[in-house]
């Protein structure tokens, strides 16, 4: 594949990824990843926790949306170059006190074969 048509499709994958995260939907955001898909998570501190594989990422991300079933997820820049994507985003969820809270992070996500096979992410703080 040539390199534009690859950071083209690296970059409709990252967002077609993104709106299904922001929809909660499991489903579809685990047919954007790859069967041996990898996800880093921002904690626990220092180095997060990796979960490997379809089913192991799938329930982390069940686990997450369950636990913040008002959570978005914002992009504030994405930057994009062959297999590479680069996100730069906000998160923002409702605590159980009622106020609002958030944190802003980076992902480095790599696409092989049109689906997400690593999503690395970093928060700040």
């Amino acid at each position: 594949m040539q390199e534009d048509a690859q950071t083209k499709t690296t970059a409709t994958v990252i967002n077609q990824f993104n709106d299904a995260f922001n929809r909660h939907d499991v489903e579809a955001v685990m047919a954007l990843m790859t069967s041996d898909c990898v996800f880093e998570n921002t904690s626990p501190a220092p180095d997060g926790e990796r979960f490997e594989g379809q089913a192991a990422v799938g329930r982390c991300w069940e686990a997450l949306f369950r636990s913040s079933p008002q959570a978005s997820f914002r992009s504030e820049e994405m930057i994009t170059h062959g297999d590479r994507c680069i996100v730069r985003w906000q998160y923002n969820w409702i605590q159980t006190d009622g106020q609002s809270g958030h944190v802003r992070g980076v992902d480095v996500f790599r696409v092989r074969d049109g689906k997400v096979a690593e999503k690395l992410s970093y928060v700040k703080g």
